[in-house]
Formats: C-alpha cells, structure tokens, sequence
C-alpha cells in the first residue's frame, strides 16, 4: 500500500497563464461585428415603426420621445461594448491546454485542459463564411451546448486548429 501524502504546493511558483502569448481575432472579424451590430440594429429600429403602422392607438407621442431618447443611448451602448469586446477576444493553444480571454467590464479567461475536451466543432455563419473566418466550439463533458467558442479565425487556420484539438483528444484516449 502507497503511503498518502499532500503536500502544501508554493503557489508562487506555479505558471502564470498571464504570460501566455495570445494571439488576437482576424482583423476581418471586426467587419462581420459591424455588419452584425448594423442588421440588429436595423430590425430594433424597424419593429417599432412597424408596430406602429399595425397598432397606431398604442403609439402616444410620449412613446415615441422615449424610443428616440433610449434607442439610441441603447445602440450607442452596444456599439461601444462590441468594438471594445472585439478588441479584447485573444486565444492561445499550449500543449495541455486552450486558452481564451474575454470581456468588457471584467476580462475573463477560460482555460480548457486536452483531456477534458469532448468534441470540437467548425462552425461558419454566413456573415463569417463571406470573408474566410470560422468559429471553434470547443464541447466538454456534461453539457449540449459549447464550452468555449473562439470566434473570428481565417477558416484555414480554424481547420488546422480543430485537427490539432482533435488530435489531443485522440492522444488522451
């Protein structure tokens, strides 16, 4: 029988993922955020003046000076939080792990261990597939929908990206 131990580890001494050289979304992804942002924006603009052509009664002028006040405050918000969210989404792929880091207010990083990773998947949009890029949807244990996806990759690195992930896993089994 093994004698147990459990040792205190000097946490100072561990790796810093900090220091990890992250590599930032293709510049063409910033195209596809803004044609995204200008189609969402186009149908917030457009429901209201529908509704208000089918429903006139519930339409008041009252009404109108606050979508004309608050839509745009609105949409200027979520312009701003998607460049600034753009230009913060980075990804690095170690030996043992995937990395990505993300967010406005709070930077997030997620950090996915090979033997943890269940399935990895392609996925192009049609906005995306238009100029060359893919996302990476990276699937653990336990879940149906996506543990990571790493948007914005020129396709024909995305493709090299998911044989190397799905290479891991093979090595893992």
């Amino acid at each position: 029988m093994e004698n147990f131990t459990n040792e205190t580890i000097d946490t100072t001494q561990l790796p810093k993922f900090e220091e990890v050289l992250f590599s930032k979304l293709d510049s063409k992804y910033f195209k596809v955020v803004i044609i995204n942002l200008v189609l969402i924006i186009g149908l917030l603009i457009l429901a209201p003046i529908l509704f208000s052509v089918l429903k006139p009664e519930v339409f008041s002028g009252r009404i109108w000076f606050i979508l004309g006040v608050v839509e745009p405050i609105l949409f200027a918000l979520i312009i701003g939080f998607s460049i600034l969210g753009f230009r913060k989404k980075e990804f690095a792929f170690r030996e043992h792990d995937v990395l990505f880091r993300h967010g406005v207010i709070a930077l997030n990083t997620t950090i996915i261990p090979y033997n943890r990773i269940q399935h990895v998947a392609l996925h192009e949009g049609m906005v995306s597939r238009y100029f060359g890029l893919a996302k990476i949807q990276i699937f653990t244990a336990g879940g149906s929908s996506s543990d990571m996806e790493i948007p914005g990759i020129e396709k024909e690195q995305a493709e090299n990206i998911k044989q190397l992930v799905m290479g891991k896993i093979q090595k893992q089994l």
